[in-house]
């Protein structure tokens, strides 16, 4: 009896491929596409929802960030948006887990592609549904109380 359940399982190939990897199977290695180009507008993009990081308009290729520099503070710095007309970092830059305000740059947000990312104009892996909040909000709203209409 246990070999009859077995049969069909023989014959079926088992699906070793990854939708975003295309035709190629798992256990095989791909071409990566090449580096795209980035977006080098400087035109700030709206953000889709409250509290979401600003994206960098801009390449960022060549820059150091890491413990000994920021390349970013060059520009985005207080005292150097003056010259420079980049925005500056956020006040919440300066702050420790606490919510203390620190003389300088809290560690905490000093690698700025932790939230920050420079944008490019891809076509995307996966479907993407997602809705912004000002889409949801400008739907009409349907009544709840009144029962449905039969014909």
């Amino acid at each position: 009896m246990t070999l009859l359940l077995l049969v069909p399982l023989v014959g079926t190939a088992v699906d070793l491929q990854d939708s975003m990897r295309g035709h190629t199977p798992l256990d095989q290695t791909t071409q990566p596409p090449p580096i795209a180009n980035t977006d080098n507008s400087d035109i700030r993009r709206a953000r889709n929802y409250a509290m979401q990081p600003p994206v960098i308009p801009h390449k960022i290729e060549g820059y150091q960030v890491d413990k000994n520099a920021n390349k970013c503070m060059m520009c985005h710095a207080r005292t150097r948006t003056q010259e420079s007309q980049a925005p500056m970092v956020s006040v919440t830059h300066f702050m420790d887990r606490d919510s203390n305000f620190l003389a300088e740059l809290s560690p905490r947000r000093y690698f700025c592609l932790q939230c920050h990312v420079p944008q490019a104009d891809l076509k995307p892996l996966v479907e993407n549904e997602f809705i912004d909040v000002d889409t949801i909000l400008s739907k009409p709203v349907k009544s709840a109380g009144a029962p449905a209409k039969k014909k």
